[in-house]
């Protein structure tokens, strides 16, 4: 309800280290993309011979349900799908519908590059899908071909988009992550195209997730930098919080003209109230984006576990979280010290 702050539920919720509750699963169901984004999956590592995880060792769609039914009783009531890119698993809408069925969750979420959504927005949203998030860094076509690692089409992305929103799978939001040098001279064309369409625009901070993507602090656009540029443009004003944890910070056009966002992990980190945990396409099990291991949980459900086993297992890892990397990376990021799981293993 707008204007109004939604509390944490208290039916079957778990509390970890520091009395944040779970209420959010990220789902990777695919490892593999059909872009090189240099911040995320840059292709002079992640060439023709880099090896993948094995289609077998992906969680098939009857497990990924069985686990987040099982997540459903410490508390969590929305999903998001990930990867990767998830839409190149060819049973994506197989999965949707499981998820879609399980009763307690109210919101089933996906995130894409949107290369392939015009052709599977009207099945994802027959399936269940509620929303789409689409990757999208720039409206200039040879910036946005630079940081999809030369592999998108920006003509396919809109028509994606297109296609979702006819479909319904609507508040459509697009993600991008801004990079100093790279696309940032290009934010304001790209909130033109997208002001008074009902689309909403969230800006990311670059961060450091993996330890594969060259970060440097000194790419970073803070959200407090592009606050100020959009305001010279147009004026805009801030907005409450849909809900307790909500990670962007929302701010309105004061001509009405929609809403836009900006999360950001770096200058002002909101892990006090994380309330995300992750499952990789592999059946591991995350509590940070910037996790330096997981649970595993694949040969757990493949031997024979029983559903009490596994609640038990995924307790006692949210009760012993203790993550708070971001209120942390002034000291945690020197690389010869610390080593973070990928971000296309767990998903974003």
């Amino acid at each position: 309800m707008e204007g109004k702050v939604r509390q944490w539920q208290t039916s079957g919720e778990v509390k970890d280290a520091h009395g944040r509750v779970l209420r959010d699963l990220r789902i990777s169901v695919i490892d593999r993309c059909n872009y090189r984004c240099p911040y995320c999956m840059p292709a002079e590592i992640y060439g023709e011979s880099f090896e993948w995880l094995p289609r077998q060792h992906w969680l098939t769609p009857g497990e990924i349900k069985r686990v987040a039914g099982l997540f459903t009783q410490l508390g969590v009531n929305k999903l998001r799908i990930t990867g990767g890119e998830p839409l190149l698993r060819r049973d994506i809408v197989e999965i949707v519908a499981g998820l879609s069925a399980i009763p307690g969750i109210d919101d089933v979420a996906l995130t894409t590059n949107g290369t392939l959504l015009a052709e599977r927005a009207a099945q994802l949203k027959e399936a269940g899908l509620k929303r789409i998030t689409v990757s999208l860094d720039s409206m200039d076509e040879t910036v946005f071909s630079a940081m999809s690692g030369d592999r998108g089409e920006l003509g396919s992305v809109l028509r994606g988009i297109e296609a979702a929103k006819a479909a319904g799978l609507t508040p459509i939001k697009i993600n991008v992550v801004v990079q100093r040098g790279k696309n940032d001279h290009t934010v304001l064309d790209l909130l033109e195209h997208f002001r008074g369409t009902g689309v909403i625009v969230r800006f990311i901070e670059y961060m450091d997730v993996g330890t594969l993507n060259g970060w440097s602090l000194d790419e970073v656009v803070s959200s407090k930098q592009l606050v100020e540029l959009i305001s010279s443009r147009w004026a805009l004003e801030p907005l409450e919080r849909n809900y307790r944890g909500e990670v962007a910070q929302r701010y309105g056009f004061v001509d009405g003209q929609g809403e836009v966002g900006f999360i950001s992990s770096v200058s002002e980190p909101f892990c006090g109230d994380c309330h995300r945990g992750r499952l990789s396409a592999d059946g591991t099990i995350y509590t940070c984006l910037f996790a330096t291991q997981g649970t595993p949980l694949r040969e757990l459900l493949r031997s024979g576990a029983s559903d009490a086993d596994i609640v038990g297992l995924l307790q006692n890892v949210w009760r012993n979280r203790t993550d708070r990397y971001s209120e942390l990376r002034g000291r945690a990021t020197k690389r010869e010290t610390i080593s973070k799981v990928e971000m296309y293993r767990m998903g974003g």
